[in-house]
């Protein structure tokens, strides 16, 4: 992806407003494809500064494993599990059943 001068946050809050409403990404899949060399946690950083912004559906971003690592920033604990089984996903013990069939990987899905 060819950065347009924006800093390591916008780049990533742009990528995730392009998550389909009932998928989800992985810290790293977004790192890697916005060639990130701090990573995913500049992603996370990223997310966890996210939350006044209601246009970023960063409920969306999870863990390599479907586990939802950051639902402690949404201030209600169960509120990232909430929103993802509103759109259809299932939940256990704070994993996303059937991760890889929601998956979506801004590498392979955007050119």
């Amino acid at each position: 992806m060819k950065h347009k001068g924006e800093n390591y946050f916008d780049m990533v809050y742009e990528v995730v407003k392009l998550i389909p409403r009932g998928r989800v990404t992985s810290y790293g899949a977004i790192a890697n494809y916005l060639g990130l060399k701090s990573g995913a946690r500049m992603v996370g950083y990223a997310m966890n500064a996210s939350h006044a912004n209601p246009e970023v559906p960063a409920h969306r971003v999870v863990n390599r494993n479907g586990v939802l690592t950051g639902k402690h920033h949404f201030g209600n604990p169960d509120l990232m599990q909430k929103l993802l089984e509103e759109e259809g996903l299932t939940i256990e013990k704070d994993q996303i059943l059937d991760f890889e069939k929601y998956f979506w990987d801004p590498s392979t899905h955007l050119l």
